[in-house]
């Protein structure tokens, strides 16, 4: 699949900011739920984990829209 750009309100914006928007509501939704329930807790540093799991999303979203 080949990405074009996106019209948003005139403005056209490359396909992979749409993207990281999207990985990074889901990462807002992932870090609550971990949060909720002790997850971030047993991770040696937090920031670096809700870091590379932000990465993990946004490249399991990029592959998935590519296919």
């Amino acid at each position: 699949m080949r990405f074009s750009e996106v019209n948003l309100f005139g403005v056209y914006v490359a396909p992979i900011s749409i993207l990281i928007v999207g990985a990074w509501m889901t990462i807002i939704v992932l870090r609550r739920v971990a949060a909720r329930i002790g997850l971030l807790r047993f991770v040696w540093h937090p920031a670096l984990f809700v870091f590379s799991i932000y990465v993990i999303v946004l490249s399991s979203i990029v592959l998935f829209i590519a296919r």
